[in-house]
């Protein structure tokens, strides 16, 4: 699959503008959402073809939208990539149990965010 169109999902106004700003400079359509239920209702009415995810939201966190997408028949092809300050072993291995395909930890490196996106793209 050709990725195209991102969903942003993070409550930080700065973090969802920095995501805009890299991705569109690359070519791709970003979305963003505030939250995981945002999150959850874009994904399911225009799916993406990619997930950011943060993980410490108010609401539901990201572990939580994480496990609800991909076991949504809808949205549990779109491959999340969780963005997240939480860097322990344990917080990687929980993200990648509730289907996060991989897992980056902030402040995140844009050389390595878009050489993962890219890897989606000639993964399919």
């Amino acid at each position: 699959m050709q990725i195209s169109k991102i969903l942003v999902v993070d409550d930080s106004a700065t973090e969802r503008y920095y995501y805009l700003d890299l991705l569109t400079r690359f070519g791709y359509d970003v979305v963003t959402a505030e939250n995981g239920e945002e999150a959850i209702s874009k994904a399911r009415s225009d799916p993406p073809h990619l997930i950011l995810m943060d993980v410490i939201m108010p609401g539901q966190n990201g572990f939580q939208v994480t496990r609800a997408m991909s076991r949504d028949p809808i949205t549990a092809h779109i491959p999340i990539i969780m963005c997240t300050s939480k860097d322990q072993d344990t917080d990687r291995f929980w993200g990648i149990k509730q289907g996060a395909k991989d897992y980056l930890v902030k402040p995140v490196n844009a050389d390595q965010l878009i050489s993962k996106i890219r890897a989606f793209n000639t993964a399919a």
